[in-house]
Order: C-alpha cells, then structure tokens, then sequence
C-alpha cells in the first residue's frame, strides 16, 4: 500500500509569499492555502491536515488563536509557526500551546523544507503506520483500508493503539494507558481499555491476537514481529 503525500495546511496573509510557498511545497506535499483567519478555521473543520504552518499577523485575527481553537477539533495537527514576529515572548508562547517548530521571517527555503521534514520524521509524531491489515494517520486519526476505503473510529481508540506501538515488545498495563489518553485524575475504568482494545483487534485484523497480546496481571503488549516489521 503506498504512502499518501502528506497534507498541510498554510495559513499566510502575503499573497506573493503564499502562492511562492504553496507551489515550491506543492512539490512534495499536498498543500492547501488560506489568507485569512476565517477561511483556515473553515479548512480545519472540514478537511483534515498532516501539518498546520501558520503566520500569526492575520487581518482577521491572530495565527496563536487559530492554534488554540485546534483543541475543539477531533484532530490536532503538528504545528509550524512562520511569522515576523519572531521575539523570544512570542515564540515561548507558541512553544506553551505545543507548537513543534517556530521559523522566523524573513527564511530560507531549504531551511523551511528540513524542518518540515523533521516534523514528518519526528517519532512522537509518526505520521503514516502500517498496523496490520490498515495504514493509520495519527495526526489525523483516519485509517486506509486495503480496499481504499477510510474510517475514523473513536480517537481515543487511536491514542491507545499510538501509545502501545510507540513502545512495540514492552508490556504496557492499563493504568498506563489510562494515564496517557485520559490523564492521571481520570476516572476511567480498565473495562473502557479491554473494549477498546477488542475494537482496535477488529480494526487491524488482529484475529489471533498476535499482535495486541494481551499479558495476564498487567495489560498489553504490542509485538511488532506479528506485524511483519
């Protein structure tokens, strides 16, 4: 199954520098672009991106905002600011939103494509995995069918799946899991993990559960070996 070009979504008022960057992107990437705060928040809640590069001095608002507002979305994009307001305050703050890159303008070409590329590369952010008989984006949380078919099942679902094979070979137990999806005051409970694990066994065509073992008295296992790695 090949990989699908990955996605971006720039956000630049400069319409020069936003039609330069969308085809020197568009090279390698699928780019759309947007040159106001009103028409990528319209992009971001219809379509789903790999990568959001965002200027902050928009006419009808302010790029840190738009950040903001991805956490009402069911999916969060990485992040990469591109902006002339590049002082030390403002870059902390889009590091405090959990930014992964700030490029200050003006920029180099070749050094906005190597960050881009550390981003894509980044483990933390794996963009496209084979799990299985499915390919999955865990920046978007869709996941490719064999048959070209596209499902997005419950993005808790996702994050469990992301954080068991983040680690493949070391048992993870279910408090752990709850700990990172959920969060460490969640109430969760160790029946909402065992189904959801049933739904992602389902989802990979882990039949036998070879490749989500469970492990008696702790939680689960992801074993890369049954998946062919």
């Amino acid at each position: 199954m090949p990989l699908l070009r990955k996605s971006i979504l720039l956000v630049e008022d400069d319409p020069t520098l936003g039609e330069g960057l969308q085809t020197s992107l568009g090279k390698d990437y699928d780019v759309k672009w947007a040159n106001t705060f009103a028409k990528a928040s319209q992009f971001l809640k219809s379509e789903t991106f790999d990568l959001l590069i965002a200027d902050l001095g928009l006419p009808d608002g302010h790029g840190l905002d738009l950040i903001k507002n991805l956490e009402s979305l069911s999916y969060k994009p990485p992040v990469l600011i591109l902006s002339a307001q590049g002082d030390p305050e403002t870059r902390l703050k889009g590091y405090e939103i959990g930014i992964q890159e700030f490029v200050p303008k003006p920029f180099h070409l070749k050094e906005l494509l190597l960050r881009i590329s550390r981003i894509f590369e980044a483990p933390q952010n794996q963009i496209e995995v084979e799990v299985g008989k499915v390919k999955i984006n865990f920046a978007t949380f869709a996941v490719y069918q064999q048959n070209g078919g596209i499902e997005y099942p419950p993005v808790n679902d996702i994050k469990i799946l992301k954080h068991l094979t983040s680690q493949p070979g070391s048992p993870v137990s279910r408090d752990q899991i709850i700990n990172a999806v959920w969060g460490a005051d969640s109430e969760t409970s160790h029946r909402t993990i065992d189904n959801a694990i049933a739904r992602l066994r389902q989802l990979i065509g882990d039949t036998n559960e070879e490749m989500i073992r469970s492990v008696r008295g702790v939680g689960y296992v992801y074993e890369a070996k049954a998946n062919g790695e």
